[in-house]
C-alpha cells in the first residue's frame, strides 16, 4: 500500500497501461487530477475547447490503435466532448474520458454545485461503452483497470470515469496499480465456418466488405481475397485494409459496378452499411450472405445467412482453412473483369471536379503512409472514393456520425500519435471554422499538420440541397468567411493561397516541408463544384 491522492491513484493506473499522453483542458474539479499528470510527467496537450480534446484523443486512438486519454471539467465539459465520444463510439475506438463530478458531500443532491447535472454517470452511459464513478483512491487501480479491460475487449469502444472534486486531492493508503486481460474472443464454430465455406465455394463472384473491426486481420482478408478472386472494398472505416493499389483493393465507386453480378457478399468487422441500407439502391437477386464479427448482437441488427461470431483475425484464418478445404475454383476472367471495373471507375469519378483535381495532387504529393483525415466538405466526401489508400489507419473519418468540425482536431491527435507521418487534415470553411482556435494548440505544442480549408464561403451540401429540393430558396447556408491566412498567421502558423488546383502541387509540396503547422486556404467558387453524391449514392444501373 503507497499513500496517495485520487489523482495520483488514477494516473499510477494510467501510466501502468503505457499511457504517456493525454488531452485535456483543466478545471477547478479536476486541479488534483492535472497536478497528478504533471507530477508523472506525463505529456498533457493542452485544448482551447473540450470537443478538441475528445477528437484529438480519437484520433490518437484511431491512427495507432492505443487507447487515448482525455480530460475534461463535468457537466458542461464533458457534455462539450460527448460528440467526440459519441463518435469514438460509432467508430468502435477505444478513448477514455477522465472527469470530475460534484463534491462527495453534495452527490444526488442536486443543490446547483457548479457543473452539476442531474445524472451525468446516467448521460455518459448513453453514449460509451461503459462508465464508473472513482468514490475513493483505493478504488482508482482497479476501475482504471476495468476501463481499459472494456475498452479493448470483444467490440472496441470508449469508456469514462468520474471522481468527486474533493477525492481527487483525498490521500490515503492506496494498493498498486492493476492490468487485466482482456476478455477472450469467442470462438468460432466450426460447423458455421464449414457452411461459410460452402456459400463461398458455391459462389462465382463473391465480393468481401471490410470494417475497421478487420483491421487486424489485413493478412488473412488478403489472402482469402486471393484464393477466390474477390474484390474487398471499404466504406470509410476500413480502407487501406486491402490497399487500392492491389488489383483487388476497390474503391466504392468500382466496387458497385460488380455488384449488380455479385452472389454473395462476405462481411468481415463491418456493418454492412455500404451494401444493405441505404448507400447502394438495392441488393442483387439471390445473393447469399456471410459475416464474421466480434459482437453477436450484430448478428441481430442484420441477420446474415450464415453468421460467425469470432475476432475477425481469427474467423478469417479459420475460413480460409475451411475454403481450401471445400476446394473453391475461381472464376475465368474474374481478376480481368475486376481491373475493367476499376478503370472504369477511375475515368468516371474524374467528372467530380474540381474535388478531383486536388485529390489527384494530394495523392501524387503524399507518402503512401501519410495520414489525411476527411471533414463534411465536398473534397471531404469525394475522397470517401476519390482518393486512394494504402495503409489501414491512414485515412480517419468521423464515421456514421458525420460530426462536421471533427477532422482538424482529429488530425492534430493523429500527428502526436505519429510525429514522423505526414498528416493532412481535409476540412471545409464551414466545418473548419468549428475548432479554429485549435490553431493556437497546433502552434503551442508544434503539431505539424497541414490543413487544407475549402473555401466556397457556404456549407456547400446545404445549400445545394435547399436550392434542389425546396425550390431555390437557402437559408442559413451561406458564410461570410475571415481572410483564412491571416487568420493563420495571426496564430503564428504559416499559410498560403491556391486559387486553382495549377497551383495546388508548390503549395502543398511547400507545406509539407515546412514541418510545423501549416494552411493552404483554397479558394472555390460558390456553387461550382461538382456533386460528389454520384458515386455515394449511385442509382441502379
Amino acid at each position: 500500500m503507497t499513500t496517495m491522492t485520487g489523482g495520483e491513484a488514477i494516473v499510477s493506473g494510467l501510466v501502468a497501461h503505457g499511457i504517456n499522453t493525454v488531452f485535456g483542458l483543466p478545471g477547478a474539479q479536476v486541479y488534483g487530477l492535472f497536478d497528478a499528470f504533471q507530477q508523472a510527467q506525463l505529456k498533457v496537450i493542452g485544448a482551447r475547447h473540450e470537443q478538441a480534446c475528445g477528437y484529438m484523443a480519437y484520433g490518437y486512438a484511431r491512427s495507432s490503435g492505443k487507447v487515448g486519454v482525455f480530460s475534461v471539467v463535468p457537466g458542461p465539459g464533458v457534455l462539450n466532448a460527448g460528440a467526440a465520444m459519441l463518435t469514438a463510439f460509432g467508430s468502435n475506438e477505444p478513448v477514455l474520458c477522465l472527469t470530475g463530478q460534484v463534491p462527495t458531500e453534495f452527490l444526488g443532491k442536486g443543490r446547483g454545485h457548479l457543473h452539476e447535472m442531474p445524472d451525468q454517470l446516467a448521460t455518459l452511459r448513453t453514449f460509451v461503452k461503459w462508465a464508473e464513478r472513482i468514490e475513493y483512491p483505493d478504488v482508482a487501480p482497479t476501475l482504471v483497470a476495468r476501463a481499459f479491460q472494456e475498452m479493448l475487449s470483444g467490440r472496441r469502444g470508449p469508456a469514462a470515469l468520474e471522481m468527486p472534486w474533493d477525492v481527487f486531492t483525498q490521500r490515503t493508503a492506496t494498493g498498486p496499480a492493476k492490468v487485466f486481460e482482456a476478455f477472450p474472443a469467442p470462438l468460432a464454430d466450426p460447423d458455421r465456418i464449414k457452411n461459410a465455406a460452402a456459400l463461398i465455394a458455391a459462389s462465382k463472384r463473391p465480393m468481401i466488405f471490410v470494417g475497421s473491426g478487420a483491421t487486424d486481420a489485413r493478412e488473412e482478408i488478403l489472402e482469402l481475397a486471393e484464393l477466390i478472386d474477390a474484390p474487398v472494398v471499404a466504406f470509410r472505416s476500413g480502407r487501406g485494409i486491402v490497399s487500392n493499389a492491389h488489383e483487388l483493393g476497390l474503391t466504392i465507386a468500382a466496387a458497385y459496378k460488380l455488384w449488380p453480378q455479385t452472389d454473395l457478399m462476405l462481411g468481415i468487422g463491418t456493418r454492412m452499411e455500404l451494401p444493405t441500407m441505404f448507400r447502394w439502391p438495392f441488393r442483387p437477386e439471390g445473393i447469399k450472405s456471410v459475416r464474421i464479427d466480434i459482437d453477436p448482437v450484430e448478428m441481430r441488427r442484420l441477420t446474415p445467412d450464415v453468421a460467425v461470431i469470432a475476432d475477425a483475425k481469427a474467423g478469417t484464418r479459420d475460413l480460409l482453412a475451411a475454403v481450401r478445404k471445400a476446394g473453391y475454383r475461381k472464376t475465368s476472367g474474374r481478376r480481368a473483369e475486376i481491373a475493367e471495373a476499376s478503370a472504369a471507375a477511375l475515368k468516371d469519378i474524374q467528372q467530380v471536379q474540381p474535388q478531383m483535381a486536388y485529390l489527384n495532387i494530394l495523392r501524387e504529393v503524399l507518402p503512401d503512409n501519410a495520414i489525411v483525415t476527411d471533414e463534411l466538405s465536398q473534397v471531404g466526401f469525394a475522397s470517401w472514393y476519390g482518393f486512394p489508400v494504402y495503409e489501414p489507419r491512414t485515412f480517419i473519418t468521423s464515421g456514421y456520425q458525420g460530426t462536421l468540425g471533427s477532422g482538424f482536431p482529429t488530425a492534430l491527435g493523429a500527428k502526436v500519435a505519429n510525429p514522423d507521418k505526414a498528416v493532412v487534415a481535409i476540412t471545409g470553411d464551414g466545418g473548419f471554422m468549428f475548432g479554429v482556435q485549435e490553431l493556437a494548440t497546433a502552434v503551442q505544442f508544434n503539431i505539424g499538420v497541414v490543413t487544407l480549408v475549402f473555401n466556397n464561403n457556404a456549407y456547400g451540401n446545404v445549400r445545394r440541397d435547399q436550392r434542389n429540393r425546396f425550390e431555390g430558396r437557402v437559408v442559413a447556408a451561406d458564410l461570410v468567411n475571415p481572410d483564412f491566412v491571416k487568420l493563420a498567421e495571426s496564430f503564428g502558423v504559416a499559410a498560403s493561397r491556391v486559387t486553382s488546383p495549377d497551383h495546388f502541387r508548390p503549395a502543398l509540396e511547400k507545406a509539407l516541408a515546412h514541418g510545423g503547422p501549416y494552411l493552404v486556404a483554397i479558394e472555390v467558387e460558390r456553387d461550382s463544384e461538382v456533386s460528389p453524391w454520384t458515386f455515394i449514392h449511385p442509382t441502379r444501373p
